[in-house]
């Protein structure tokens, strides 16, 4: 597991403290349970969720990429 130095404001850092001590857990795993809710994910993760996607979607890799281009344009807008 690797370990990470992070610089917070002194008053966000006693509240997550608190936070942790509430849920009695570490801060480590509060920190890490936000960073999943935020969906950040390993990119071994990613690639078989998309894996299974297209799986279930039924579309080709060409489609699916279309598709996911045209809906990221769409959104942008």
């Amino acid at each position: 597991m690797s370990r990470l130095t992070v610089n917070l404001p002194d008053d966000l850092h006693q509240a997550l403290k608190t936070a942790a001590a509430k849920r009695k857990k570490t801060i480590g795993t509060l920190v890490q349970e936000s960073l999943e809710a935020y969906g950040i994910k390993p990119e071994s993760d990613v690639e078989e969720l998309i894996r299974r996607a297209r799986l279930n979607s039924g579309l080709s890799e060409e489609e699916a990429l279309d598709l996911a281009v045209a809906e990221t344009r769409e959104h942008r807008r």
